[in-house]
């Protein structure tokens, strides 16, 4: 008993017959999993209609405008197919990333870029390992337990954690990485902070100075500099891998 008024509200009453299906008699349904931003949605979609419309649909779910999804399923959907040529099927699950405009505004609010340009130029005249913040860390000395480096050399990630390690509070951390999860574990005396690759937006590093065959590096965890997660002497030959690992993963879905 779904009364047809509160539809028409929502859409103009010709969207209902934009793409012809009625005319045919009837359309035939798919039921889809719509999973944006970690939110679920239960779609219910013309089985003829194309990724473009579907793109439509989305935009009306999530306010995610069409040009700044990126729609999965089994690849990058392709909007001028329909769902029946792609082949997609009841409880299908469709996989959408992107930022709304309000998130991408959010971030880039012109003060906020300029005092970023700022410290960008303030950052620049000096390495990282000099600023003060860095320093009272660094001063403490490289710790007795961290891993042994091995210069010029590139290594993949080591099938246990690394440890030994400080964050930017001089306490001692750990990095295991959960690849069949696709989970970085960042863990410390207190508690296991469980990330989601994907939610990792950079990893920057850099040499310490005087101890060259170590670096420090951050994890930027949200949208501005404000949100990096420090980590200090991490073994120079896994610093490749580590950036490979969290930056390259979400390419393959």
């Amino acid at each position: 008993g779904r009364s047809p008024e509160g539809e028409e509200r929502r859409d103009p009453p010709r969207a209902s017959v934009s793409n012809g299906g009625d005319a045919e008699g009837g359309k035939e349904l798919v039921e889809l999993k719509v999973i944006w931003n970690k939110n679920k949605y239960d779609v219910k979609f013309c089985l003829d209609g194309t990724g473009a419309e579907l793109k439509q649909k989305i935009h009306s779910l999530t306010g995610l405008p069409p040009a700044m999804q990126k729609v999965m399923f089994k690849g990058l959907l392709p909007e001028e197919k329909t769902l029946r040529e792609i082949k997609v099927t009841n409880g299908a699950k469709i996989m959408v990333v992107g930022s709304t405009i309000n998130d991408v505004l959010a971030v880039n609010t012109p003060k906020e870029a300029a005092q970023q340009e700022v410290k960008a130029e303030e950052n620049k005249k000096e390495p990282l390992c000099r600023q003060k913040q860095h320093r009272k860390v660094l001063d403490k000395g490289k710790p007795d337990d961290v891993m042994p480096s091995v210069k010029g050399v590139q290594e993949r990630l080591p099938t246990v954690p690394l440890s030994g390690m400080y964050n930017k509070s001089g306490g001692k951390v750990r990095l295991t990485f959960k690849l069949e999860q696709d989970q970085l574990w960042i863990g410390t005396k207190e508690r296991t902070e469980k990330l989601p690759m994907g939610s990792i937006k950079n990893v920057v590093s850099e040499p310490i100075e005087g101890h060259e065959d170590y670096h420090m590096m951050a994890f930027q965890l949200g949208p501005t500099e404000a949100s990096y997660y420090w980590v200090y002497w991490v073994p120079t030959q896994y610093v490749d891998a580590i950036k490979d690992t969290v930056l390259g993963k979400w390419q393959y879905f």
